[in-house]
């Protein structure tokens, strides 16, 4: 091979790597910053979510000083069953 077909063989091969490492690098430039930005949001959250399980620890009690209301669990919603043999008899 001469000189010239592996320069030009080079630059194929070289190239492409080199403007996908810039692209690469230029999506990236603001990822630390976007990071710190993510965090922040974050601990801001999970501070106020602290803050209203303090506030909610107690059962709601009456004024004048009755029993507490009771504890529910959360209702689990179904979704409907439809009978085909029905359906298509209908």
């Amino acid at each position: 091979m001469s000189t010239t077909t592996d320069l030009i063989a080079a630059a194929v091969i070289v190239t492409p790597t080199l403007l996908a490492g810039a692209a690469y690098a230029y999506s990236i430039r603001g990822a630390a910053a976007d990071s710190a930005r993510v965090r922040a949001v974050l601990a801001l959250s999970a501070y106020e979510r602290e803050t209203a399980a303090e506030q909610d620890d107690a059962t709601p009690v009456p004024p004048d000083g009755g029993e507490p209301l009771p504890s529910t669990a959360p209702v689990m919603r179904l979704a409907p069953v439809i009978d085909l043999h029905t359906r298509r008899a209908a």
